[in-house]
Parts: C-alpha cells; sequence; structure tokens
C-alpha cells in the first residue's frame, strides 16, 4: 500500500482533456481539471472550487483514493467495519477494507464499467454496501445508493438517469426490483445464494475474484485520472413532490467536509466508535470512512447501541423520539418513590445543561439516574449525540438534557454534502442548529420584520449540480453561487441559527393571510401528546383544518398498525377508556379521547395571533402517516423497532392533500 502513489499523474487519463492545473504541497500533489464555472449538470464536467487564499478553504483539494490512502497509511490495522456473521463480530481493517475495494474497483472494470457511469446499489448496511461504494469510485464511476424501499418504477428511473449498467443488490426481494432494467451488463448479490442463474447474475464472491486478472497499473491509471473538482458520487433527493433529483457531489466536496466536521467536533481518530443504521443511500453517511471511525452494522438498533457502545451517535428526530416514548412509558411504571427519584434528578440534570454549572446534588442525581439510564441505551461511552434531517422539538430535547444526555443539532441538505451548520456541547442553544463549519457561510434573504429570511449557504461544501437538471440546479443556486435552501430561518445575538419554517410549507388562504403550519401542528402535538402527526391545511380555502393520526404500534417494516401506542394506551387506562385500537376509537368517535384533543385545539386557537390562524376542523386519520401510503418522503426511513420520520411537509401539502380535504369536507 506504501508504494501506492501519491502523486496523481498528469497524463494515461482514460479521456482526452486540457492541460490540468496542478496544486502542490509539500506532501500531496494534487491536480484539478481546469473550469471557471461553480456548476454544472454534465456528470464528465468539472467546476470551479470555491476555495479561499487563507483559512480552512484554502486547504489543498484531495480525491477520495488520496483520503482513504491517508487513512490507511496511519491507521492500516485498526478496525474499519465491524459486522456479524452467524452471530460473531468480524472485523475488516482499514488495510484490509482498502484492498477489498481496490478487489472490488477492478471487477466493476472486468465488467465493462465505464467512466462516469452509474453503479446502483440496492441494500441494507453491511460492509458490501461500503466496499462495492468506494471500489465504484476508484474504478472512475458515479456510486448511486438506492433507498431499500423503493419501487421497482423508482429504481429504473435512477438506473435511467445515472446511466448504471451494473447493479449491486442486497438479497432476492431487491434483485426482483431490477431484473428486467434494461441495458443491464451484471447484477452482484451480496447476501443469499443465487435462486436461478444466469451469465449476468453474480455472487458477492464471484464478483470479488472476477477482476483478479485486472493489472494493477489499469486500476492505477483510472485511478490517477480522478480529479477533486469532479463528480464523485450521486445522493438522490426524496422527490416528495416530483422524481427524485441526482445531487452530484465532488470529491472536494466529501474530502472537505469530512475535514472540516471532523475537525469542528474533535474527532479522535481511529477511536470512534459509530453504529450504521441510517440508510447508505443518504448524504449523511457515504462518508464515513474519512472520520476514520469504524462503523459497526446493526440488526435491531436498541440491541446494537448496548452491545457496540458507540462513542458518538446520529439519530433523526424521530429515533429520539421513540426512545423518549419507550423511556417515559418504562418510567410511568415505576414505584411512586423511584418517580419521585427521577423526577429530582432530571431537575437537576436540566439546570446543569442549560447554565454549565454544576449545580448541588448533581453527583448523585447523576450515581443514581444519569450513569444507569445511559448504560441501559448504550449510549455510556457517546461523547456526540447529534441529530438533523428533520426537526427536533424543545420537549424532546430538554427530554433529555434532563437525563444529561445533551443532544445537539446538525443542519444541511444533501446539497451542501451533509452538515453545513452543526451546534457542539459547550457552544449550542436550545432549538438551534449552531453555526456554520469554518470556512463555510450562511446568510438571509429577503428576512422579514422578525428576521426570518430564506437560509442560503456557500463554502466548498456546496454541490456541483442536479444531473441533467439544468433548470432546478439554477433554481437551487443562484448566479454568485449561493445555495438556496428553501428554508426559513433567523440568528440570535450570539449568532446562532435557528430554522423556523419551509417557505413553500406557508398556507395562504383564501383570505390572503399567510400562515406558516409547522408551529402550529407542533404547538397541537404539544398539548395533545397521544397525536402522532398532525397535518394543516387551508390553502386557498375559507378556513384553517387539520388532519390528525395517532400513536400506534409499527411493525418490524416500520409499516404502521391498528394497534394504539403503549403512551395511548396509558392515557386510555387512566381515563377509562376500553379501546385499544385505532379503529375503535374512530368508529364511536370515543368521547374522551376527542374531546381531549378538541380541548387542546382551543388552547391553542386562544394563542393565534388572529382568526385566520385559528384551526375550525379536525379529524382523526384510520392510519398513521408512512412511506409505503405515500405520505411520507424517504429523508430517512427507520427500521426495525424505530417508527418512520414525521411527515415532510411538500408530500403531505402537494401530494395528497385534495384527497384529505375532500375527506374533510364529507365528514
Amino acid at each position: 500500500i506504501r508504494n501506492t502513489q501519491l502523486k496523481l499523474k498528469q497524463s494515461n487519463t482514460l479521456r482526452e482533456q486540457p492541460k490540468a492545473v496542478s496544486l502542490l504541497t509539500a506532501s500531496v500533489a494534487t491536480t484539478l481539471s481546469p473550469s471557471d464555472q461553480l456548476w454544472t449538470t454534465s456528470r464528465d464536467k468539472a467546476v470551479k472550487l470555491r476555495m479561499e487564499s487563507s483559512g480552512p478553504a484554502s486547504r489543498t483539494p484531495i480525491t477520495i483514493h488520496q483520503m482513504f490512502l491517508e487513512t490507511v497509511e496511519q491507521y492500516q490495522d485498526h478496525p474499519a467495519l465491524v459486522s456479524k456473521k452467524d452471530g460473531q463480530w468480524v472485523t475488516l481493517t482499514w488495510r484490509q477494507y482498502y484492498e477489498q475495494c481496490r478487489a472490488a474497483a477492478k471487477s466493476f472494470l472486468k465488467l465493462g464499467l465505464q467512466r462516469y457511469s452509474g453503479v446502483g446499489i440496492l441494500g441494507f448496511n453491511s460492509p458490501e454496501w461500503f466496499i462495492s461504494d468506494i471500489g465504484c469510485i476508484f474504478a472512475g464511476g458515479l456510486a448511486a445508493g438506492i433507498y431499500t424501499t423503493n419501487s421497482a418504477e423508482a429504481c429504473q428511473y435512477v438506473a435511467a438517469n445515472c446511466e448504471a449498467n451494473v447493479f449491486v443488490v442486497e438479497n432476492q426481494k431487491q434483485l426482483d426490483k431490477i431484473l428486467q432494467l434494461p441495458h443491464l451488463k451484471a447484477i452482484v448479490q451480496y447476501k443469499g445464494e443465487l435462486q436461478k442463474k444466469a451469465p449476468f447474475l453474480y455472487t458477492w464472491a464471484e464478483f470479488m475474484k472476477l477482476g483478479e486478472d485486472v493489472p494493477d497499473e489499469q486500476l492505477n491509471t483510472v485511478i490517477d485520472s480522478l480529479r477533486a473538482n469532479e463528480c464523485c458520487t450521486l445522493i438522490y433527493t426524496s422527490g416528495t413532490t416530483g422524481n427524485p433529483k441526482g445531487v452530484m457531489l465532488s470529491h472536494d466536496n466529501l474530502t472537505w467536509t469530512a475535514y472540516i466536521g471532523s475537525s469542528k467536533v474533535n474527532i479522535n481518530y481511529a477511536e470512534e466508535v459509530v453504529v450504521s443504521y441510517l440508510p447508505l443511500s443518504h448524504v449523511a453517511v457515504v462518508s464515513h470512512f474519512h472520520y476514520n471511525a469504524h462503523s459497526f452494522f446493526q440488526g435491531s438498533l436498541v440491541t446494537t447501541l448496548k452491545e457496540v457502545r458507540p462513542t458518538w451517535f446520529l439519530g433523526v428526530p424521530r429515533v429520539w423520539e421513540k426512545m423518549q416514548e419507550k423511556m417515559k412509558a418504562v418510567g410511568a411504571k415505576a414505584p411512586p418513590m423511584m418517580r419521585r427519584i427521577s423526577d429530582w434528578a432530571k431537575s437537576i440534570g436540566l439546570r446543569y445543561n442549560y447554565s454549565n454549572l454544576v449545580p448541588w446534588g448533581f453527583m448523585l442525581a447523576n450515581s443514581l439516574v444519569f450513569k444507569r439510564v445511559r448504560a441501559a441505551l448504550g449510549l455510556d461511552r457517546c461523547r456526540f449525540c447529534l441529530t438533523g434531517a428533520a426537526p427536533i422539538t424543545k420537549d424532546t430535547v430538554e427530554y433529555f438534557m434532563s437525563l444529561n444526555i445533551p443532544v445537539t443539532e446538525a443542519y444541511g441538505m444533501s446539497e451542501s454534502s451533509g452538515p453545513h451548520t452543526v451546534a457542539i456541547i459547550g457552544e449550542y442553544r436550545v432549538t438551534s442548529c449552531g453555526k456554520a463549519l469554518p470556512g463555510c457561510k450562511t446568510k438571509l434573504v429577503n428576512p422579514d420584520k422578525d428576521g426570518n429570511g430564506e437560509v442560503c449557504s456557500w463554502g466548498r461544501n456546496i454541490f456541483m449540480g442536479y444531473l441533467n437538471m439544468p433548470n432546478e440546479t439554477a433554481e437551487a443556486l443562484d448566479q454568485d453561487g449561493w445555495l438556496h435552501s428553501g428554508d426559513l430561518g433567523k440568528y440570535d445575538q450570539q449568532g446562532f441559527l435557528y430554522i423556523t419554517g419551509r417557505i413553500k410549507e406557508l398556507i395562504i388562504t383564501a383570505g390572503g393571510e399567510n400562515i406558516p403550519p409547522v408551529p402550529i401542528e407542533e404547538a397541537l402535538k404539544a398539548e395533545v401528546p397521544i397525536i402522532s402527526n398532525a397535518m394543516l391545511i387551508g390553502d386557498k380555502l375559507k378556513f384553517l383544518s387539520m388532519l390528525l393520526t395517532l400513536k400506534c404500534v409499527v411493525d418490524d417494516n416500520s409499516e404502521p398498525t391498528d394497534e394504539l401506542s403503549p403512551e395511548v394506551l396509558d392515557f386510555c387506562k387512566q381515563h377509562g377508556v376500553t379501546a385499544t385500537k385505532v379503529s375503535e376509537v374512530i368508529a364511536i368517535k370515543e368521547p374522551t379521547i376527542y374531546k381531549a384533543i378538541q380541548d387542546g385545539l382551543e388552547r391553542i386557537n386562544t394563542r393565534a395571533m388572529s382568526n385566520a390562524q385559528k384551526v375550525q376542523k379536525w379529524v382523526i386519520l384510520e392510519r398513521d402517516f408512512s412511506v409505503s401510503g405515500g405520505e411520507l418522503g424517504k429523508l430517512l426511513e427507520q427500521f426495525t423497532v424505530l417508527t418512520p420520520l414525521r411527515p415532510i411537509a411538500e408530500s403531505l401539502h402537494y401530494a395528497n392533500k385534495q384527497n384529505w380535504v375532500n375527506t374533510l369536507c364529507c365528514w
């Protein structure tokens, strides 16, 4: 490995190109493809990097391979990927990981993978997923992760958009989705045996041996032709208002963001432990190896957290909310004395995390409650507890603060290579998503009288453009290269950013009043905790109405069932209600539950800024929102015991609104 060249050659590229512009430092030599444009929609074009003359943004650009190789040289025998096989943990070191990525790259070349062509990866998190992803990049392809819940039609769209003629799938279920796709050269199945044989179907073992006769020199030539300012991977957005958009991320987007992000949160290289459970098709996890952490792959998140005890943990809001709900359900069954001790300890924890001053009794509370809770969750070693990808409620944040588990927020999107602002311990405000990463900039456009404006971002983390979508790219990136998020935000006096809503979420009533729906939805959920999801509608209508779902049990596929959740059952028990199913509540319009909702609604109506912002009608839906039902976008679906995310407003307001308006009118 140490003999692998660090300096990228400026010749022997696979395509003719203008003379490369060379950037040299003492330790790294990097070439960039010439470009004077900040964005492109072509897979084989380069972009101009947003580099500065000094500071973090002046860091020398490097490719994925260069960063990986630097990691291997420093930490070659440290664990990189850890997974279970037949009940036993199996470890790949960084050196073994790198060797397998090279072997996969050779096999992709043997299969005829063309430069800048896509490789679709369709499956649950595993070492094979990572190896396929990095191997594709080494071979000059564009890795494109696909959500496992995607339909065959959605898979076909992604395959056509990225020109994927090679697919890597997890099992027969995923294989069936793509067998009929045209122009496929090969499909690799990385788990289980193939149910039928075909010349273009390979097991993982067959695939990894396929490229053994490809010379190292051939692969090195491809690797040497990689450029930091060219595309290396595609992240497909959720597509809640249309077809998914292929976010083109360059080598520099990922390597620079990884370096800056790790420096911001003081990563201990080669010592961090993480659990890989969020979908690898999402930008939050595509560049895991740059942090030099070793990743464990899970079956059940709850079990794996306890077994692995990660040093940092990222959970989307619904993960933290489900933890909160489970812990509250357990706490409600504790003896009265234990509940009093717990309440006392939580008051101490909340004071401590708000003031950062150690109050009297903290050590005792820590010994009796905090340490035990963290150990029970598997977070006793966790130094960073993060949340992102969607808004999290103040109630949930304060709940974990009270247990001395401060959960800080990160803000970003696929188009910003993941994080753009981050809040860290010692530098955060409750409900704030922190400040911009070093070398990045944030500004608010067209702020209103309260300081709320559109959040716009600048930095070397900003994406190249949407693949083959010039109009959409021009909407996202202005002429000066600023990324327009569509999110509304404001600053406090210390410069902390708060996300306050979405521009497109504004409801404009028939009377012409602009109403932000999220605060009203969140207010009702806070008033009536048995509500799972709340959806405000009223665009171009005379008054506001609300669609509600009750908290319910979800199955192993994250599908909502008819069974009421333990929290709702506790409410029913306390109020003498015998119903155990959502359908039973709706069938008789259970008076106690309906009255609790109406009372909560009247309380938030009294706080409304105007009559137009008061909710006049509401209805409980028979089924909670889900990805399969079409109400939720595929932002970060959860697995095993985890329920889906809160609804993405765009999909709700535009895709299904009319059906629900009709439901309310009939009701």
